[in-house]
């Protein structure tokens, strides 16, 4: 059976890493969910994608300059342009830390998957899986089922040091080493011909690393994109006869699901998961 993990929530229809989006993942059946993390200025562990605020709310600069107090004064949700149900929530009520997420899990009613995704390069650097660690101790996470209550807990990232870290207290089984296509020609779009030939030469050496993590079962869950996994089809099936169990993203395809499923892949991470679902 192949697990769908809803990326960000159900965040094709409501705005990402928000309380509608999660609710709606968990109406939508959704094996599990996804979220990206990352810390405020006062260490408090919230959900965003980005390091900036530009994009997916009504403010501006970096998140770890801000208080999670003054981040809650921010709007989250309307620039997805949808209205939000009474029962998910007032706008004030959708910006979430992962101790609010982790309540909504845990009123599910029923078994359900978090993956949490550690965001690198970041201000605070290791802290920010340290205070996960001890947020997740204090609540009664088990480290070694990596669950409590009805959630079985999994973390990811792109950054090797993140896995290492974690490593020293998280059962490989729960740990998922993301990796990706480096394209110079997108990171040059960005940062300029100069500084994205550096940043590629920094990803490239992070990349085979990982791949070497993912070689040795340092970490146990593979976390390629749907274009890595197509382009490194060979290596995907070394890693899934080794035994590695494979989370792809960002599946949104009908084309996309069905290579997945041709490959044995067992969880596929989607911003669409009751479509996704249908589809299964």
């Amino acid at each position: 059976m192949t697990l769908i993990y809803a990326h960000r929530g159900s965040s094709a229809r409501y705005a990402e890493h928000t309380r509608a989006a999660y609710l709606q993942a968990i109406a939508d059946g959704a094996d599990g969910v996804e979220c990206d993390v990352h810390l405020t200025a006062d260490r408090q562990v919230v959900l965003l994608h980005d390091s900036t605020l530009d994009r997916t709310s009504n403010g501006t600069g970096a998140v770890a300059e801000k208080t999670l107090s003054e981040l809650r004064d921010l709007d989250f949700s309307s620039w997805k342009g949808v209205d939000v149900p009474d029962e998910y929530g007032s706008g004030s009520q959708q910006f979430l830390t992962l101790e609010e997420l982790l309540d909504i899990l845990l009123a599910a009613g029923r078994p359900i998957g978090l993956a949490i995704e550690f965001k690198h390069p970041n201000p605070f650097g290791d802290q920010l899986e340290e205070l996960t660690v001890q947020l997740l101790l204090a609540r009664g996470w088990l480290p070694q089922s990596s669950s409590f209550g009805n959630l079985n807990i999994s973390f990811m990232s792109f950054d090797p040091d993140a896995i290492h870290y974690l490593r020293r207290t998280v059962p490989a089984r729960q740990l998922c080493q993301l990796v990706t296509e480096v394209k110079v020609e997108d990171l040059a779009k960005e940062l300029g011909s100069l500084a994205a030939g550096v940043a590629a030469g920094a990803l490239k050496l992070a990349l085979a690393e990982g791949q070497r993590i993912l070689d040795e079962g340092e970490a146990e869950i593979a976390g390629p994109g749907i274009d890595y996994l197509r382009s490194h089809t060979e290596q995907a099936r070394q890693w899934l006869g080794a035994g590695r169990t494979f989370r792809v993203w960002t599946v949104d395809e009908a084309e996309d699901a069905r290579f997945c499923l041709g490959l044995g892949v067992q969880e596929i991470t989607t911003n669409k998961p009751a479509e996704i679902r249908a589809l299964l």
